[in-house]
């Protein structure tokens, strides 16, 4: 499999939900997205209101995420600056919303939480690519995680942050709970062409564009674990766009030459779509 083409982008996120009111409300009060269309049981949202990027979905009956289950380990929202990412924080905590954590990765700052389904998210920015650590053999990135200067980050935005998240605000990355990491990594890797950036203990990070990850994937607590049921809520589909048409045939064929089956998707714009080695849906589709 050759590499993937280097524009990939994450372009949207579908979750399904146990309450599409309270997810909404969350999301666009909470979060800061703009609500772009809301149907029976659907909702779209977005930091842009021409590019929906999260697609919610309503389960009718909905029953808890097995723990230990394989599926999502948080959607990460990129901001365009910290002092972006400083609003959002102040937002998320002027409505009462608690953050379960906060790390320094080096090549990003980031905050954790979760939604009222538990699924997780990650508020980041990115700092400058030429101040990425490189690692020794030239390949990949330095991944760290060290704590937060939360004081400093806060100092960015003011006391009283805007309502809405900062236009430009995208997907950055998605990161998967697997049930084991050498093959999902193999599969990222060899069958769609991702290259490996870093690697923890249990835990591997991909990317397109030498991006330090739009995957990550850990087994932390998912080793040897099946997915959630459907009628738990979580992750129901990644869509990655792509340069051009040609992007997407190469992918179709790369993953052929690897001998995936393609996921059966209906509709003009359907693209390519797969299913990883542990039946995660993604879509790929052309800019």
């Amino acid at each position: 499999m050759s590499t993937i083409d280097p524009a990939l982008r994450i372009r949207s996120v579908s979750l399904a939900v146990g309450d599409i009111q309270r997810s909404v409300d969350f999301y666009e009060r909470v979060l800061g997205l703009a609500l772009i269309d809301r149907q029976q049981g659907r909702a779209q949202l977005g930091a842009d209101s021409a590019q929906p990027a999260l697609l919610l979905e309503e389960i009718a009956a909905p029953t808890p995420v097995p723990v230990g289950s394989t599926g999502l380990f948080h959607v990460a929202w990129l901001h365009p600056s910290r002092a972006a990412l400083a609003e959002s924080v102040r937002r998320v905590l002027g409505a009462g919303w608690r953050f379960e954590g906060a790390s320094d990765h080096g090549v990003s700052e980031a905050l954790y939480l979760s939604d009222p389904d538990g699924l997780g998210i990650e508020l980041y920015a990115d700092r400058p690519r030429e101040r990425w650590q490189r690692r020794a053999d030239g390949n990949g990135v330095v991944m760290v995680t060290e704590p937060l200067d939360l004081d400093d980050l806060l100092a960015q935005a003011p006391e009283q942050p805007a309502v809405a998240m900062a236009p430009g605000t995208v997907v950055g990355h998605i990161h998967l709970k697997v049930s084991d990491v050498p093959r999902a990594s193999a599969f990222y890797r060899d069958a769609l062409g991702l290259q490996e950036q870093a690697q923890l203990p249990s835990a591997a990070f991909l990317s397109a564009g030498g991006y330090h990850h739009h995957v990550g994937l850990n087994s932390w607590q998912s080793a040897g674990a099946q997915p959630a049921p459907d009628s738990a809520p979580g992750l129901r589909c990644v869509e990655f766009a792509l340069g051009d048409a040609q992007a997407v045939e190469a992918v179709e064929r790369g993953l052929a030459d690897a001998g995936w089956d393609l996921a059966q998707e209906s509709g003009e714009d359907a693209g390519v779509s797969v299913r990883d080695p542990d039946g995660q849906l993604l879509a790929f589709m052309g800019a």
